[in-house]
């Protein structure tokens, strides 16, 4: 079917060498001889794309997401495996690959256009279209050699959306041109989406990740390691960022032993859930706010001090719990997170049937008013390697009320001093100096 991916087996394996020369003794000796060491940009990778898909790539550098694009476009060969590709496929890789500098704009179009399979007949329908998307005017007549960055990638951006295919592969190209034109670029590929094209899309801005996406992956050291919906692989490859810069900046997890608090109650109340997943081996049972003196929160003030319950219900054995909770602002925006790993307290193990409630203290800083959420969750592991048992979105919904005016998202404590220089002041200070 028009637009079907499926690979199987997937690798790709470069040599490396370490001097020009041994590459010479290679070829000389029919590769009998052999001076290289292999990397493998990927390996053992499995994946199916049905047709309409739009599928979200992230992934550290190095991780094999262009190399996948390309074997996909059939730029590059595999090293082992499968990949079937059934349909026309146009890729916004190296864009302006191909390029003659010293043709005009309109030469370039018709020969990459060209490249693409479209006919003479099909360049010319679509020619007009390709002109008024790139928006270079007079320029289309002239060699793109005299061309800015900008303008060239503009037509190039513009001449190869112009295909129609039945897949589309975007590698970190919707940051072409003046903001005008990327509202454009996007807009185009959101058309795309809708028209029930096949995207694969790579891209380290994760907020047009889930924007896009009705799926994703995450590729790390050369494999795929997750398959699931956006917000799940976003959260994912945030914890593995965050755990390799602390891991880089040489810290470590620092767990204190906490005895029980006795006033802490069970609570069995979500307000509300918006999605929920993982493994199941724990599950969240309440969420609640409370005002030190036992009220129930559902707007509070800058400075007030609360305390989040989250309530959990063990259906296995956990030896490394971790309960946590993140907040975010009507928008999505993520504001801030915390859980038990990351302060420091080490829970004890737990055996199934048992109910845990956590309890966080909070103090509010002074941030923009509105509605905020608590999305809780529960995870086995620590801080760097854990596995998420449950995790609820948009748990619990309070109001942060006006107390002032706060330019921005929130208000740092800030003292100010001030100086007057060269008034009557140090005037007056320069006299008494000298005395």
């Amino acid at each position: 079917m028009k637009g079907t991916i499926q690979i199987r087996g997937l690798g790709k394996k470069y040599p490396i060498y370490r001097k020009p020369s041994h590459k010479l003794i290679e070829l000389f000796s029919l590769r009998r001889v052999s001076r290289h060491a292999g990397h493998w940009a990927l390996r053992d990778f499995d994946l199916d794309v049905a047709p309409g898909t739009t599928l979200g790539i992230v992934g550290q550098n190095g991780s094999g997401k262009s190399t996948l694009l390309q074997i996909v476009a059939g730029i590059l060969s595999q090293t082992e495996g499968d990949c079937q590709v059934d349909g026309t496929v146009a890729a916004l890789l190296e864009l302006g690959a191909g390029f003659n500098p010293e043709f005009s704009g309109r030469e370039n179009v018709y020969l990459n256009a060209a490249i693409q399979g479209l006919t003479r007949s099909e360049i010319d329908s679509r020619l007009e279209g390709i002109l008024e998307f790139a928006g270079i005017g007079e320029f289309i007549d002239r060699p793109v050699k005299t061309y800015s960055s900008g303008m060239f990638l503009r037509l190039a951006f513009s001449a190869a959306i112009h295909v129609d295919p039945d897949i589309l592969l975007v590698d970190e190209a919707l940051a072409v041109g003046d903001l005008i034109f990327q509202h454009r670029c996007v807009n185009r590929i959101r058309r795309m989406r809708d028209a029930g094209k096949t995207i694969l899309f790579v891209t380290h801005d994760l907020s047009a990740l889930t924007r896009f996406c009705d799926r994703a992956i995450l590729i790390d050291k050369c494999r795929k390691i997750l398959d699931s919906s956006p917000e799940k692989v976003v959260h994912h490859y945030q914890e593995l960022i965050y755990r390799r810069e602390r891991r880089q900046a040489g810290q470590r997890d620092q767990y204190v032993e906490v005895g029980q608090d006795a006033t802490l109650p069970v609570v069995s109340t979500i307000p509300s859930i918006h999605n929920r997943y993982g493994e199941g081996g724990a599950r969240i049972k309440g969420i609640l706010l409370h005002s030190p003196d036992g009220r129930v929160l559902n707007q509070v003030n800058a400075g007030e001090e609360a305390l989040l319950l989250v309530s959990v219900d063990f259906r296995k054995d956990i030896s490394d719990a971790i309960v946590g909770f993140t907040v975010r602002d009507h928008l999505g925006v993520e504001i801030t997170s915390s859980n038990t790993s990351y302060e420091g307290v080490h829970l004890p193990a737990v055996k199934a049937g048992t109910t845990l409630t956590a309890g966080f203290r909070i103090r509010f800083p002074d941030v923009r008013p509105g509605s905020y959420s608590i999305s809780p969750a529960v995870a086995r592991g620590n801080i760097w390697e854990h596995t998420i048992e449950d995790w609820i979105d948009n748990a619990y919904i309070f109001n942060i009320l006006e107390t002032g005016l706060i330019y921005g998202m929130m208000r740092w404590p800030v003292q100010v001093s001030y100086r007057f220089h060269g008034g009557e002041e140090d005037l007056r200070q320069d006299v008494e100096t000298q005395r």
